[in-house]
């Protein structure tokens, strides 16, 4: 009898290709330069395809769990997962505890514990991870509960979401900054756009650069 020949099949589906990976790197380091994804005709550009190519490779990659967007929302693609990362190229970042904790939430002694996150997240400065307390943020994909991944950085451009302390109170918003006012915008139609006051005491602790959900606390 002959020897069967060994099915090829169809790819694992988490399987990435070379260009679903170039796709995601860019992606994600469009949404960390600048806050929101980019749109398919700029993806495409810095791929060098077409936008319906670039729209492609984004619906393989959100069929395989590596972004995730909000239904009918423009700009709301979202880097969720990577590829499957070896225990070298991890690192850990404290957590420090929930958005809403006072002054003093960054001090050594109130770290909560740490989480695991890939190197290349966060490569670029030091890092803090925050519980995220309440739902101001969940058309940002951010949920009450969910873990976000901090740079820390006094300065950010408008339309970064940030962390940000306004007298004694931390809080997780997107900044506007307009003519030398600056206001903290909700991403919930629920809430209100915080207006900081000229004698407030403002200052941005560090921009948002990741969630997550897998942290059991």
């Amino acid at each position: 009898m002959k020897p069967t020949k060994p099915s090829r099949g169809r790819p694992r589906q988490n399987e990435i290709t070379e260009g679903q990976m170039r796709a995601l790197d860019e992606l994600s380091a469009a949404i960390d330069r600048n806050g929101i994804a980019p749109t398919m005709t700029e993806l495409g550009e810095k791929l060098g395809i077409t936008a319906a190519s670039t729209h492609q490779l984004v619906l393989q990659l959100e069929r395989k769990g590596y972004v995730r967007r909000q239904p009918r929302k423009a700009r709301s693609l979202r880097v969720v997962r990577r590829p499957s990362q070896s225990i070298e190229s991890m690192v850990s970042v404290p957590l420090v505890g929930v958005v809403k904790a006072g002054p003093a939430m960054l001090a050594e002694e109130n770290r909560m514990g740490e989480i695991m996150v890939a190197s290349d997240l966060v490569a670029r400065g030091q890092c803090f991870a925050l519980t995220i307390s309440g739902d101001s943020m969940k058309d940002a994909d951010m949920r009450d509960g969910d873990v976000v991944i901090v740079r820390r950085q006094l300065i950010a451009e408008s339309g970064e979401i940030v962390v940000a302390m306004i007298d004694d109170e931390a809080t997780v918003k997107r900044l506007e900054t307009n003519d030398g006012s600056i206001r903290l915008l909700p991403e919930n139609r629920k809430y209100k756009p915080i207006v900081v006051q000229p004698d407030s005491d403002f200052r941005v602790l560090g921009k948002v650069i990741g969630v997550s959900r897998k942290y059991e606390r």
